[in-house]
């Protein structure tokens, strides 16, 4: 029987190593799997490398938390501004930084999840983002090169999952949780809600169990709406 709810966040976390490549979903503060960075922060692991779309943004929580704890070597974000734990470990030269403009931040990580090694995108040509690295001229515009992006471990914040894998995320939550999920070596969720299989629509699956290697329930939110599709094709 394929079950891949894990009893805790300690035995979701187990088996990652220092100098891990992290994946770290969400989109601002919404979606971020901030009870797995919390347990993750609290690690004692150094020099992960963590790819998200922010550096955090509350000291204690999260992303903060972890670059806090002083388990980050390098940030891979858009924004970087608005944490002041980063902002003190970057001016301190404690952290390194890449800047990735945001959709193509999104792209070289779906591309990762693609198995696409690289494209060419018009993003940051003719900026200092493009210094000394790789373009090309097509059809009389020039595009830049960008590589796509994986991760050893992928951390996730779902809506709903069952105990499959298969996920569904609320409002802005989508907006990076499943492109990481897909991109991760080893993809850990953090569910609000956990349901019975059947439960959700194969429609209405964003993620499919695939992609997902552990899922721990981290309760939150209201009670979801039960979808279970019937014989007559309706649902209850």
């Amino acid at each position: 029987m394929i079950d891949k709810q894990v009893k805790d966040i300690a035995e979701a976390l187990s088996g990652i190593a220092n100098g891990a490549s992290v994946l770290v979903g969400g989109f601002g503060a919404v979606g971020q799997p901030n009870a797995l960075l919390d347990a993750l922060g609290d690690s004692g692991l150094t020099d992960l490398t963590v790819i998200a779309n922010n550096a955090g943004f509350e000291p204690d929580i999260g992303l903060g938390r972890l670059i806090g704890k002083g388990c980050v070597r390098k940030m891979i974000c858009s924004f970087p501004r608005g944490s002041s734990t980063f902002d003190a470990a970057y001016k301190a030269g404690r952290i390194e930084l890449e800047v990735v403009p945001q959709g193509t931040l999104a792209e070289r990580i779906r591309a990762g999840g693609a198995g696409v090694p690289a494209f060419y995108t018009p993003a940051a040509v003719g900026t200092q983002l493009a210094e000394g690295r790789e373009t090309r001229v097509i059809d009389g515009r020039e595009y830049l090169l960008e590589y796509a992006l994986t991760a050893d471990i992928a951390l996730v914040e779902a809506w709903r999952a069952d105990r499959w894998g298969n996920l569904t995320y609320r409002g802005s939550g989508r907006n990076f949780n499943p492109i990481m999920a897909m991109a991760g070596r080893l993809t850990i969720v953090q569910a609000q809600h956990i349901v019975p299989l059947g439960a959700i629509r194969p429609d209405d699956v964003v993620t499919q169990g695939l992609f997902v290697n552990r899922v721990v329930h981290v309760p939150g939110g209201d009670p979801p709406v039960s979808r279970v599709a019937t014989a007559e094709g309706g649902a209850k």
